[in-house]
């Protein structure tokens, strides 16, 4: 028997209303949580991965270090650790920074409609990468990423481009420093 992956449901003040399996969910396009980790190094600079090109949606598209859902009961720090050494193959302490709703259509006819919270880390070593998940990574200045992005949108995923912006500034008008693990 295989496991069918489940998501959990919420409401938009991310109250839990449900679980349902996370292909039945994107496929309704219904709101359920999700998380968006954010890995910086010493120079400042954001780890981007490609996504797998075999991804069921977005595959071969950039977008931040690691991404994904909580399952139910799963606390979503403790999630975003889990998922970061399943794609990444490295574990940081991290911190939430914010959260954010969208929605938006993607490809295979699927809707990511998503309360996302992001979630901050730093690392300065190499990850070891799942090809499952990730095909390639790279280390990319704030400024340099929003120069791409803008000139090449449709080579990152829709949730990066719209919580880019939000998080850049987060990270400009925060006083706290990220821990950075080597």
């Amino acid at each position: 028997m295989t496991y069918e992956e489940q998501v959990v449901l919420v409401d938009t003040e991310d109250r839990p209303i449900g679980q349902m399996e996370k292909m039945e969910a994107h496929r309704k396009g219904l709101l359920h949580r999700a998380f968006s980790v954010f890995i910086l190094n010493n120079n400042g600079e954001l780890m981007l991965q490609q996504r797998a090109f075999e991804k069921y949606h977005s595959g071969g598209l950039w977008t931040n270090s690691c991404c994904s859902h909580p399952r139910p009961g799963e606390n979503v720090l403790d999630a975003g650790t889990r998922r970061l050494q399943e794609e990444m193959g490295f574990k940081v302490p991290l911190e939430k920074a914010f959260d954010f709703i969208y929605k938006a259509d993607l490809d295979n006819d699927l809707v990511e409609h998503e309360l996302d919270h992001v979630l901050l880390g730093g690392f300065n070593g190499s990850p070891v990468l799942n090809p499952l998940e990730v095909a390639s990574y790279r280390w990319v200045s704030l400024p340099a990423v929003k120069a791409e992005m803008e000139e090449h949108p449709d080579r990152f995923t829709a949730w990066f481009r719209i919580c880019f912006e939000p998080f850049h500034r987060y990270v400009n008008d925060s006083l706290k420093s990220i821990a950075i693990a080597e």
